[in-house]
């Protein structure tokens, strides 16, 4: 890649940290680190970063203490570090508003994998935008100008991979969507079995609905995907 782009990595394990920064630079990152949960609070508030790495267990303010002081409110897509085989921490992560997860330890290739596919993700919400196609369907209205989404004619904050995954429904309305495509277009990799993440983000986009709807926008086909409701059915 040929522009740079700053990375910002809240994690305790100083030599991680220094030899991500090496490997990183080499591709093209700028890695910015953070060793602990408040110093790293603060930092993740700053909109200058493509994107934040955070660890789970960290002193002062772990992980998933340092995603509920954001409040699910923040632009920045976050790749959680979560402890190998630890269902519950990668749970958990997504629910409190991280884009995708990583379980350590990790090859350096399969995190550099991942963060392009982040921020392929975010590259195609911006060219989304551009394009200004307006969504109103089943009282979800999305305008990819400003990147809002509204239900029932109230402000729905999503993350940038919720964003993108309820485009996708959309753009598809009435029709099943494969957890295969949402991976490949969505989280930019092949699906693959026992992973959860897809399921995780479409609960959110349902839970953020439900303050304001009583109806479901998202049905559930068991076996072969999500269905976004056009309001006929």
């Amino acid at each position: 890649m040929t522009d740079t782009r700053t990375i910002l990595m809240i994690d305790d394990d100083k030599t991680l940290t220094d030899l991500l920064c090496e490997y990183l630079s080499y591709e093209g990152f700028q890695l910015e680190a953070r060793h602990d949960g408040i110093s790293g609070l603060a930092a993740a508030k700053d909109s200058k970063y493509s994107l934040i790495l955070l660890d789970v267990m960290m002193p002062g303010l772990n992980g998933f203490e340092l995603l509920k002081a954001l409040g699910g409110k923040h632009a920045t897509p976050i790749l959680m570090l979560t402890a190998k085989g630890d269902e519950t921490d990668k749970v958990l992560g997504l629910e409190l508003g991280a884009d995708d997860y990583l379980a350590k330890p990790f090859q350096h290739r399969e995190l550099l994998a991942r963060i392009n596919a982040i921020l392929r993700r975010i590259d195609i919400v911006q060219q989304q935008q551009n394009h200004n196609v307006n969504y109103h369907i089943n009282h979800v209205q999305m305008n990819p100008a400003t990147h809002e989404v509204h239900c029932h004619d109230q402000l729905i904050e999503l993350t940038g991979t919720e964003y993108q995954l309820l485009t996708l429904l959309m753009e598809n309305s009435g029709s099943i969507v494969s957890k295969e495509l949402i991976s490949q277009q969505v989280m930019q990799r092949k699906l693959s079995p026992f992973d959860r993440s897809i399921d995780m983000h479409v609960s959110n986009i349902r839970r953020k609905f439900s303050a304001y709807a009583q109806d479901d926008k998202i049905k559930t086909i068991r076996g072969a995907g999500y269905i976004f409701l056009s309001g006929n059915e």
